[in-house]
């Protein structure tokens, strides 16, 4: 071997050196990346779960509260009826 080329197969195994270091480094920014997408998908799915429990809930108490509710409609009615009574009652007394 000459000089030039010692010089180039040092270059290249350098090289070769650098991209293997690069590469281990990709592969540990991917493996890292996996992690938190797997987490990420797990707390979403309990999110998911935390939320339809929670909704469920709302629309059972939803359901409680309408079935408690006061009859508005009658109540008005007869509120104005009995205005009407008094009114009359008022009218008539004179």
């Amino acid at each position: 071997m000459t000089v030039p080329e010692a010089s180039v197969a040092v270059e290249l195994e350098r090289l070769r050196g650098t991209v293997a270091t690069g590469f281990a480094e990709v592969k540990g920014s991917l493996a890292v990346l996996v992690e938190r997408s797997e987490r990420n998908e797990k707390d979403l799915a309990l999110l998911r779960q935390d939320t339809d429990r929670d909704i469920s809930d709302l629309r059972a108490e939803v359901e409680a509260l309408k079935k408690n509710r006061w009859p508005l409609p009658a109540i008005a009615a007869l509120t104005g009826m009995a205005g009407a009574a008094t009114g009359a009652i008022a009218l008539f007394a004179r």
